[in-house]
C-alpha cells in the first residue's frame, strides 16, 4: 500500500478514535476488529449494539470497534485487505468487484431493499407512475438511493428522465415539508416516519414492493475467506444472534441503543422507536442471513442496464451462503 493510503488510513483511524472517545480495550484473548458501519450511530444498528452489549461477539472471541466512516471507505479498505469486514449494500459489492476489488458478501442483514419514494398524500402522486413530470429530490446521483430510484422507474416502465431529479443532499424531510420538491427518494424506515411526526402524511412507494434486490449485509474479502474462514463464521454467528435478540425484544434493543447512540436521549423518542420498529420489518427472514440468488441477479441486471456495469460478472463469486450457522 502506498504511503499516501497508509497516511489516509492512519488519519481515518485517528479521527474515528477521537470521535468515539477511543477504541474499547478488548479483554484478554479477544480479537479486536474495526467494523465500518457506513453511517452515523443510529438505532438502525441495534443488532450490532445488542451483540456487543450481550456478549455475543465476545462469545465468539471478538471485540468490535464500531467505525462510522463512509460505506465506500469500508468497501475499499476491505477490498485492499486492510480490514476483514464492513457493512455495505449489495450494489457496492458488485461495483467494487467490477473494479477488481475482491470483496464478498457473506451475510444478508436487510432482507428487503429499503429505498423508497415518498410524496405528500395531498400532492396528487398516488402511484409511482404519477412521478412523470414531477420534481423528485434525491440525496446524490449515486449509492443505494439512486440505484433504488432507477430500479423503481425501470420496473414500472418509466424512462429515467420521466421526472426532474434534483440533488438535495440528505434534506428530504425539509424539502418535502417546504414543498421544494414534489417527491423525494428516502429510506422507507426513516424519513416517512419523521414526516408523519411533523404532520405531513405521505404516500410511500417502496422499491422492495416492485422488485426483489439484494440489500445491506456483512462483507469480507477473498483473502479472509481463504485464510480465516473460522473468523468469518464467528463474525456471522455473533451478528445473527444480535439480529435475533433485537427482533425478540425490541424494547431491550432500544434501551441498548441509548448506550451507543449519542444524543438519542435528546431525540424524539417516539420517532426513534418507530424507526427501529420499521427497520426490524426489513430484518425479518425465514432464513436469517441467506442471500437469494434471484435478488442478486436482479441487482446485476439493473446495474448493467444502467451502464454502471459494462458486462455481467461471475455473480456466484460475489456472495456466499455457506458461512451461515
Amino acid at each position: 500500500m502506498s504511503s499516501f493510503h497508509r497516511l489516509t488510513l492512519f488519519l481515518l483511524s485517528a479521527a474515528v478514535a477521537a470521535g468515539c472517545g477511543g477504541a474499547p480495550t478488548p479483554e484478554a484473548g479477544l480479537t479486536s476488529l474495526r467494523l465500518p458501519m457506513g453511517y452515523l450511530p443510529n438505532v438502525q444498528f441495534a443488532p450490532f449494539y445488542v451483540a456487543d452489549d450481550q456478549g455475543f461477539f465476545a462469545d465468539e472471541g471478538l471485540a468490535i470497534d464500531f467505525d462510522y466512516s463512509f460505506e465506500t471507505d469500508g468497501v475499499a479498505l476491505v477490498g485492499a485487505n486492510e480490514l476483514p469486514f464492513t457493512l455495505a449494500s449489495a450494489e457496492q459489492v458488485l461495483l467494487a468487484r467490477a473494479q477488481g476489488l475482491p470483496v464478498v458478501y457473506v451475510m444478508s442483514w436487510w432482507t428487503g431493499f429499503p429505498v423508497a419514494v415518498a410524496a405528500p398524500a395531498d400532492g396528487g402522486i398516488d402511484s409511482p407512475e404519477d412521478l412523470r413530470g414531477k420534481r423528485v429530490g434525491i440525496p446524490l446521483l449515486g449509492g443505494a438511493s439512486y440505484i433504488g430510484y432507477r430500479a423503481l422507474l425501470d420496473t414500472i416502465g418509466l424512462p429515467q428522465d420521466a421526472a426532474a431529479l434534483e440533488v438535495i443532499g440528505f434534506t428530504q424531510v425539509e424539502a418535502l415539508l417546504t414543498r421544494r420538491v414534489d417527491a423525494a427518494v428516502v429510506y422507507a424506515n426513516n424519513e416517512p416516519i419523521q414526516l408523519e411526526a411533523q404532520g405531513m402524511p405521505v404516500n410511500v412507494f417502496r422499491v422492495a414492493d416492485y422488485v426483489q434486490l439484494a440489500s445491506n449485509g456483512l462483507v469480507t474479502n477473498e483473502a479472509t475467506l481463504r485464510d480465516h474462514p473460522d473468523l468469518v463464521r464467528r463474525m456471522v454467528a455473533a451478528t445473527l444472534r444480535g439480529v435475533e435478540a433485537a427482533l425478540a425484544d425490541p424494547e431491550a434493543a432500544f434501551q441498548t441503543c441509548r448506550t451507543y447512540v449519542e444524543g438519542l436521549d435528546q431525540a424524539d423518542e417516539n420517532v426513534q422507536r418507530a424507526v427501529l420498529a420499521a427497520s426490524m420489518e426489513f430484518w425479518k427472514a425465514d432464513r436469517p442471513g441467506y442471500s437469494d440468488p434471484t435478488a442478486w441477479r436482479n441487482m446485476q441486471d439493473l446495474l448493467v442496464r444502467m451502464g454502471l456495469l459494462s458486462a455481467p460478472l461471475d455473480i456466484d463469486r460475489a456472495y456466499r451462503n455457506e458461512f451461515l450457522p
